[in-house]
C-alpha cells in the first residue's frame, strides 16, 4: 500500500466533451439532445426521435427523414404507447399476404407458364389474374416504403428503403409492361418460347415479406423499452393525504404538493419521496435498487417514491413530487441514455454513409456484367439479379447494432439500481483501470458520530463539547451535524455563536458566549497564526484508531481534541475485494488526514491513499493520474468531487450523496454500494460483445448476401439467389439484430 500526501495545486476542472453526430454521410444533425423538461416525464411532451439517429425530433409520430424508421417517444410515459406504425403495417400485411399467396402458388407450381407465349389466350388471362392481383400489394401495401424511397431521393439520405422501392419498382414496371406490351422488348430479353418473363410473384412477395420484418421489428423494438416501461409502472395512480383538520382523503398524485402530509398503509406503494415523520416500518426498496432485503424505517428516514410500504403504517412529510421525485430522474436518465450513442458507432456511421450508394453501384455492375456475357434470357437475367443486389442489402442492420444494445443495456442497468448516463460511459466502463474512491458517504456511511471529548483542562470535557457544539450548529458539514447530535445525546444545550465563518476544507471559527472560538484541521490554526503543537500528538493518537480528530481552540489558545468517526459500509469489503478481482487498482483521495485515511486503508485493503485534499486539489489528482496513462473512475458523493467526477474518464456518484455530484457523474449507483462498479463492468463488457457480434454478423450480411445475389456461385454451381429469398434475408436481419441485443436482458451482473 503507498501512502503520501497529496500536493495541493489548481486545475480547470472543465473537461471538453465529445459529440458524435451519428449522421449518415452529409445529412446528419447536430447529436445535440435538448435537456427534457418535468412535462417530459411527467406527460411524454409528444417529441419523438429516431433510435438511429437521436438527433432527429419530431413534436408527433412519423418516419425519420435519415433512414425512413418509425420514430419512437423520446422521453416515455406512463400514457399508452401508440402503435398506429405497428397496427397500419399489420393490416397492410395481412392482406398483403392474402393475395400474394395465389400469385406465388402459381408461379412456383407452374400452373400458369412462367412466360406469355405470342397467342396463348388462357395463358394471358391468368397473366392478367397475376397483374391484378400483385397491382395492390405493391401500390397499396409497398406504398410507405416507395413514399420513404422517394423522401430519401429527396433529401439524398438514401436508405434500406431506397433499395426496396428501387428494386420492387423495377421488378413490378418490367413485368407489368411484359402483360400489356410485350412486343416492344428486344429478343434478348426473350425465352426461347419468344415469351418476356414476369416476376409478379417476386415483387408481390418482395412487399410482404418486408412489411412482416417491419411488423416483426416494430413488435421487437417496443420490448427494448420494457425496463423504461416497468419503471413508469411503479408510481401509485393515488395518495392518501391528511388535510389541516385531520381527516385523510385518497386525491391523484398530480395534486400532491411538497409540504402535503401523506399516509401509507401497510401493503400501499409510497407515493411520493419525502420524510418520515411518524411511525415505524419496513419498506421493500428493491424495484428501485435491485437489493431485495427491506429497509427499515422510522422517524426522520428518507423514503423513496414507488418502493413498497410492507408492515407498519407510516406519516411521511412530502419532499418531491413531479420530475423532481428520484422515480422520475430515474427514468430521465435512462431515456437520455438509450438515445445517446457509443463511440464505435462512428464505424458503422461512416461504414453507413457509403452503403446505399456503394450496392447501387454493384447492382449496376450486375445487371451490365449479366447482360454482356450472362446465358440468354441475358437482360432478363441481368434485371433479376441486380434487383436482388438492391433487396439483400439492408443499412438497417448496420445501423441497429448499435442502438439497440445501448437501449437494452440502460434498461438492465436501471433495474440493478445502475444508471449510466450516456452510450460513452458504457462503453468506456469496462476499459476502467484505477478507481478513485472519496472516503466519507463513499467507502463509509457518511454519518459520522460523535467518538471523543478531551479538554486541556481537566473535567472540562462537557463545557468544551457546549461551546463546540454552538458554533459547529451553524456549520452544514456532516462532522458539524455530527458534533452537534453528540451533545444533545449528551444532555447539553449548544452555546449561542456570533460572528460565524466557514474557511473551506479548514474549519470554523466564531464567537460563542463572548468566547473566540475555533475548531478545524492544522491549517486552520496555521492561517490563524495559533500554536496547537501541544495537541498533535493526541489527535495523531486518535487518527490512528481510524478517528477524524479535530482540533480546538478558545481565545486563541489549545481547549482540547474533538473525535468522530464514520463506519465503514457493510459492503464496502465485498466491493473492494471484488474491485480487486477485476484487476482495479483502487486509490483513496479524501480531504482528510493521512493517519485517519491510513487507518481506512489498511483495514479495506485499498492500494494507494492521497490524504489532506482540498476541494479544488481532488480534480488535479485525477489529471495527474490520467497523464500516467491511466484509464481513471471517480466515485464520490459530495459538492466538493463534483470537479473530479466530471474531469475522469467515468464519474460515479453515490446516490445517496448530493445532487450536484449525480448530475456530474457519468454514473449513478442508486443504493450508493460500490458492488454496483462491478455489476456495471459486467453489463458494459456484455454490451460491447453484444454490440460486436451484431457489427460483425451485420458487416458479414451484407458482404457475403450482395456478393450471392450478384451470381458470384453461378459460374461453378448454377445457383441463383431469388430476389424473394434475398427480402426475407433482408428482413429478417434486422430482427437477428434486435433479437441479439435483446439477450443483454438476461445477463446476470
Amino acid at each position: 500500500m503507498v501512502l503520501k500526501q497529496a500536493q495541493h495545486s489548481k486545475v480547470n476542472s472543465e473537461q471538453p466533451g465529445s459529440h458524435c453526430n451519428g449522421s449518415h454521410g452529409s445529412h446528419g444533425g447536430s447529436g445535440e439532445i435538448p435537456s427534457p423538461t418535468n412535462n417530459d416525464i411527467q406527460g411524454g411532451a409528444g417529441v419523438y426521435t429516431c433510435p438511429m439517429h437521436p438527433e432527429i425530433h419530431k413534436d408527433g409520430p412519423g418516419d425519420c427523414p435519415v433512414c425512413g424508421m418509425a420514430l419512437e417517444v423520446l422521453h416515455p410515459s406512463g400514457a399508452a404507447e401508440d402503435q398506429s406504425e405497428l397496427h397500419g403495417m399489420e393490416r397492410r400485411f395481412r392482406l398483403s399476404l392474402i393475395l400474394t399467396i395465389p400469385v406465388f402458388l402459381m408461379a412456383m407450381a407452374d400452373i400458369l407458364p412462367a412466360s406469355l407465349a405470342p397467342g396463348h389466350s388462357s395463358a394471358r388471362w391468368l397473366l392478367l389474374a397475376q397483374f391484378a392481383l400483385a397491382t395492390p400489394v405493391v401500390w397499396w401495401g409497398g406504398w410507405p416504403f416507395f413514399i420513404k424511397a422517394w423522401r430519401s431521393v429527396e433529401t439524398r439520405a438514401y436508405n434500406m428503403f431506397t433499395l426496396i422501392g428501387l428494386g420492387t419498382a423495377v421488378t413490378y414496371v418490367f413485368s407489368a409492361v411484359a402483360v400489356l406490351a410485350p412486343r416492344i422488348f428486344p429478343g434478348s430479353m426473350r425465352l426461347e418460347s419468344g415469351a418476356v418473363p414476369v416476376y409478379f410473384e417476386a415483387a408481390a412477395v418482395i412487399i410482404t415479406l418486408v412489411l412482416l420484418g417491419q411488423v416483426l421489428e416494430l413488435r421487437a423494438r417496443s420490448q427494448t423499452g420494457v425496463a423504461i416501461k416497468a419503471l413508469l409502472g411503479l408510481a401509485p395512480a393515488t395518495a392518501r393525504r391528511i388535510e389541516a383538520d385531520g381527516s385523510e382523503v385518497d386525491v391523484p398524485l398530480s395534486d400532491i404538493l411538497v409540504g402535503d402530509r401523506l399516509r401509507v398503509r401497510p401493503g400501499e406503494k409510497i407515493p411520493v419521496d419525502g420524510i418520515v415523520e411518524d411511525g415505524i416500518s419496513s419498506v421493500d426498496e428493491s424495484m428501485i435498487t435491485g437489493e431485495p432485503i427491506p429497509v427499515e424505517k422510522s422517524r426522520s428516514d428518507h423514503v423513496v417514491g414507488a418502493t413498497v410500504n410492507r408492515t407498519g403504517s407510516m406519516i411521511i412529510n412530502t419532499e418531491k413530487v413531479g420530475a423532481d421525485t428520484l422515480l422520475a430522474r430515474i427514468v430521465l436518465m435512462v431515456a437520455e441514455a438509450q438515445r445517446s450513442r457509443a463511440p464505435i458507432q462512428k464505424l458503422a456511421d461512416m461504414v453507413a454513409g457509403y452503403f446505399v450508394p456503394a450496392v447501387i453501384l454493384i447492382s449496376l455492375l450486375t445487371f451490365v456484367i449479366w447482360s454482356l456475357w450472362g446465358p440468354a434470357p441475358r437482360l432478363a437475367l441481368a434485371l433479376v439479379n441486380s434487383v436482388a443486389v438492391l433487396i439483400i442489402a439492408c443499412p438497417c442492420a448496420l445501423g441497429l447494432a448499435t442502438p439497440m444494445s445501448i437501449m437494452v443495456a440502460s434498461g438492465k442497468g436501471a433495474t440493478a439500481g445502475i444508471l449510466f448516463r450516456n452510450a460513452e460511459v458504457i462503453e468506456i466502463m469496462r476499459k476502467i483501470d484505477t478507481l478513485v474512491v472519496d472516503k466519507t458517504g463513499t467507502l463509509t456511511e457518511g454519518a459520522p458520530r460523535l467518538q471523543e471529548v478531551h479538554a486541556t483542562d481537566h473535567g472540562a470535557d462537557d463545557e468544551l463539547l457546549r461551546l463546540v457544539a454552538g458554533l459547529e450548529r451553524a456549520s452544514e458539514h456532516p462532522l458539524a451535524e455530527a458534533v452537534v447530535e453528540g451533545a444533545l445525546a449528551r444532555g447539553l444545550e449548544p452555546a449561542t455563536v456570533s460572528e460565524f465563518r466557514s474557511v473551506t476544507g479548514k474549519g470554523v471559527v466564531g464567537k460563542v458566549d463572548g468566547r473566540f472560538v475555533a475548531i478545524g484541521n492544522q491549517a486552520l490554526f496555521e492561517e490563524l497564526d495559533q500554536d496547537l503543537t501541544s495537541l498533535l500528538t493526541l489527535a495523531e493518537d486518535l487518527r490512528r484508531l481510524g478517528h477524524t480528530s479535530m482540533l480546538v481552540s478558545i481565545d486563541g489558545r489549545p481547549a482540547g481534541v474533538i473525535s468522530v468517526s464514520d463506519p465503514v459500509k457493510a459492503t464496502t469489503p465485498e466491493a473492494i475485494s471484488a474491485l480487486h478481482d477485476e484487476g482495479i487498482s483502487i486509490v483513496m483521495l479524501t480531504g482528510d488526514s493521512l493517519t485517519t485515511a491510513e487507518a481506512v486503508a489498511r483495514q479495506l485493503g485499498i492500494d494507494d491513499v492521497i490524504a489532506g485534499v482540498l476541494p479544488d486539489g481532488k480534480a488535479a489528482e485525477i489529471t495527474r493520474l490520467q497523464s500516467e496513462g491511466r484509464i481513471v473512475a471517480m466515485a464520490g458523493d459530495g459538492i466538493n468531487d463534483a470537479p473530479a467526477l466530471a474531469l475522469a474518464h467515468v464519474g460515479i456518484a453515490m446516490g445517496t450523496g448530493t445532487d450536484v455530484a449525480m448530475e456530474s457523474a457519468g454514473v449513478t449507483l442508486i443504493k450508493g454500494d460500490l458492488r454496483g462498479i462491478v455489476r456495471a463492468r459486467r453489463l458494459s463488457r456484455a454490451t460491447m460483445s453484444n454490440i460486436k457480434q451484431n457489427l460483425f454478423w451485420a458487416f458479414a450480411y451484407n458482404a457475403v448476401g450482395v456478393l450471392l445475389a450478384a451470381g458470384i456461385l453461378y459460374p461453378a454451381t448454377g445457383l441463383l439467389l431469388s430476389p424473394m429469398i434475398a427480402a426475407a434475408a433482408m428482413s429478417f436481419s434486422s430482427v437477428s439484430v434486435i433479437g441479439n441485443a435483446l439477450r443483454l436482458r438476461r445477463t446476470k451482473i
